[in-house]
């Protein structure tokens, strides 16, 4: 049985849609079989795997209307054992039409249920939001990895977004896990950078990942190829870092997958 993770953060860049990617490309080559939903009107996901954009005419805005089913709606990429649900600028207009709906915040957890016998991890990149599309998408988790960057202001609204989570667990999700933080964009040369690094060890300990996503230039050039790291370039700082976050969820999930 598969895995549901979130990737969330209502900040926006902070190397969300970057870590979902890369992530799923890590696991992929580590031989998993992975599913990436890209649930960002955004589509930086789909874009990021070399999918064209303007090309799609079905994606995660039909999974959430339930008129296409995910199998119909997946494509596969070219990032070994890694499939997609892509998406489009439709999808802007999903939360609206959403809202009057019963059970709205279940509509994707309805749509994925089955695929967890299909693929050992689907990751869900969210958008930078605490709306409907990010609420469906924690609603249907199993757990949630939450991008922190090594910046100025990298714990504001963290807090916001943990009682979000809370809030979900109560209501909606009680078996929704914060599967870890990870700490991004990071510059050892920056006092600042090593400053967020002790103060968010300091305070939430066990749940941030050992691995350090450092700031590297061909992480950065990557999705402008359409591209992985991984694919891009293996042996950069950026690949060998999303490999070692994906040994690290491989580890943390032994005993459950």
């Amino acid at each position: 049985m598969g895995k549901i993770i979130a990737i969330a953060n209502q900040k926006g860049g902070v190397g969300k849609t970057t870590s979902t990617v890369n992530l799923a490309a890590a696991l992929g080559v580590l031989e998993k079989k992975v599913l990436l939903i890209d649930a960002d009107p955004q589509a930086n996901a789909t874009s990021g795997l070399g999918i064209d954009v303007d090309s799609i005419e079905i994606g995660t805005y039909q999974l959430l209307e339930h008129t296409k089913t995910a199998e119909e709606i997946i494509i596969e990429t070219t990032s070994p054992n890694v499939d997609l649900i892509p998406a489009h600028i439709d999808l802007v207009a999903i939360e609206i039409e959403l809202v009057d709906k019963e059970e709205r915040e279940y509509m994707m957890k309805k749509s994925i249920l089955s695929l967890k016998e299909k693929y050992d991890y689907i990751l869900i990149d969210c958008a930078p939001s605490l709306g409907l599309l990010t609420l469906n998408a924690l609603t249907a988790a199993d757990s949630v990895i939450i991008p922190i960057q090594c910046e100025y202001f990298a714990l504001e609204g963290l807090g916001k977004l943990l009682n979000t989570i809370k809030s979900i667990q109560r209501i909606h999700n009680p078996e929704l896990d914060i599967e870890g933080m990870l700490l991004t964009m990071y510059d050892s040369r920056l006092r600042l950078s090593n400053q967020v690094v002790e103060e968010v060890r300091k305070h939430f300990s066990e749940m941030v990942f050992d691995t350090i996503i450092q700031r590297n230039v061909r992480l950065s050039e990557a999705p402008s190829y359409g591209e992985s790291i991984i694919k891009y370039d293996a042996s950069s700082k950026g690949a060998v870092n999303y490999l070692s976050l994906a040994q690290e969820v491989l580890n943390k999930n032994k005993e459950k997958v």
